[in-house]
C-alpha cells in the first residue's frame, strides 16, 4: 500500500521558514570564508571553520525545519535521534572540507571544482542521511533520476556559493549570494523529496504519536542558538560586514612596507641635487 504524502502540512510557513534558515547560514558562513582571506595564515583556520559550522548548521536547521511540514497521512513519523545529529555531523564535516580547499587554494580552476564537488555532495549526504533517520510504518523509496538531479542541484549551488566567497567583495555581495545559495539548497530538498514514495507494510490504522514538530523541535535548538552566536560575531566585526579589502594586504605581509614606501623614491631624486648644490654653494664663499 502507497502512503499518502503530504509535504506542505504547514502551507507555506516550513518553506519560508526553511529558506530563511538555509539564507541565513549561508550568509553567515560566506562572510567568515571571505573574512578568512583577508587575514593573517594564523587567524584562517579559525575564521574557515566558524564559515563551515554556519553553513553546515543553516543547511541541516532548513532540512528539518521543512520537514516539519513533511506528513504520511496513514502512520505517524518518528525520527532516530543518533542518526539525524549524525547527518549535521557529516554536513558541517563535508561542507568544512570544501571550504579549506578553497580557503587555501583559492575560488578558482580545479580547487573550486573539487571543493564544489565535495560540499555539494556534503549537502546531499546531510539531506539523505537524515531521511535515514526517518522512521515510520513502512520503507521508503526514491527515483533515481530525480535522485541524481537534486544531487547535481546541490553541487552546482555549492560551487556557486564557494565562488562568491572567493570575491572578496561588500557585504550586500554576500548577502545576494546567500539568496541564492538558499533557494538553491531548497530546490534540493524539495527535489529530493519529489523523489520520495512511501510503501506500507500494512493497512493498519494510524497509530497516535508525537507531531513531527513536537519532535523536532528540540534537536534544531542547538543549531539555532549556534546560527545566532556566529550572528553576533559577524555584527560585531566591522571589517566582516563591511567587507572591505582593509585585510588583504595582510595576505602578502611582505608587500605592505613596499606600498607604504612607494612614494619616497619619488621624493629623493629631486631633493639629492638640491642639497648638492647648497653644498657647493655654501663652500664656494669660503673657497675665496
Amino acid at each position: 500500500m502507497q502512503g499518502t504524502i503530504d509535504g506542505f502540512s504547514y502551507g507555506l510557513v516550513t518553506p519560508l521558514v526553511a529558506y530563511l534558515m538555509a539564507c541565513l547560514g549561508g550568509a553567515l558562513g560566506l562572510r567568515c570564508t571571505t573574512r578568512s582571506m583577508l587575514v593573517s595564515h594564523s587567524w584562517r583556520p579559525g575564521w574557515l571553520a566558524l564559515g563551515s559550522a554556519a553553513i553546515g548548521s543553516g543547511i541541516w536547521t532548513m532540512h528539518f525545519v521543512a520537514m516539519m511540514g513533511f506528513t504520511v497521512a496513514e502512520t505517524p513519523i518518528h525520527y532516530d535521534k543518533p542518526m539525524t545529529f549524525a547527518s549535521l555531523a557529516v554536513a558541517i564535516v563535508m561542507v568544512g572540507i570544501g571550504i579549506f580547499i578553497v580557503g587555501y587554494r583559492g575560488a578558482s580552476g580545479t580547487a573550486l571544482f573539487t571543493g564544489g564537488t565535495i560540499t555539494g555532495l556534503g549537502i546531499a549526504s546531510m539531506h539523505y542521511l537524515g531521511m535515514a533517520g526517518m522512521q515510520l510504518n513502512g520503507r521508503l523509496e526514491y527515483n533515481t533520476f530525480t535522485v541524481s538531479a537534486s544531487v547535481v542541484i546541490a553541487m552546482v549551488a555549492a560551487t556557486a556559493a564557494l565562488w562568491a566567497a572567493g570575491q572578496v567583495r561588500g557585504f550586500l555581495w554576500s548577502v545576494g549570494a546567500s539568496l541564492v545559495m538558499g533557494l538553491a539548497v531548497s530546490g534540493m530538498h524539495y527535489t529530493g523529496m519529489a523523489a520520495l514514495s512511501v510503501h506500507l507494510h500494512g493497512t493498519e490504522a494510524p497509530s497516535s504519536g508525537d507531531s513531527p514538530a513536537s519532535l523536532l523541535a528540540p534537536m534544531l535548538v542547538g543549531p539555532l542558538a549556534f546560527l545566532l552566536l556566529a550572528g553576533a560575531v559577524v555584527l560585531f566585526d566591522p571589517k566582516m560586514v563591511m567587507g572591505k579589502p582593509t585585510g588583504a594586504p595582510v595576505e602578502h605581509k611582505p608587500g605592505v612596507p613596499a606600498h607604504a614606501t612607494v612614494p619616497h623614491p619619488t621624493r629623493r631624486p629631486p631633493l639629492r641635487p638640491r642639497r648638492a648644490k647648497d653644498h657647493r654653494g655654501s663652500r664656494a664663499p669660503q673657497n675665496h
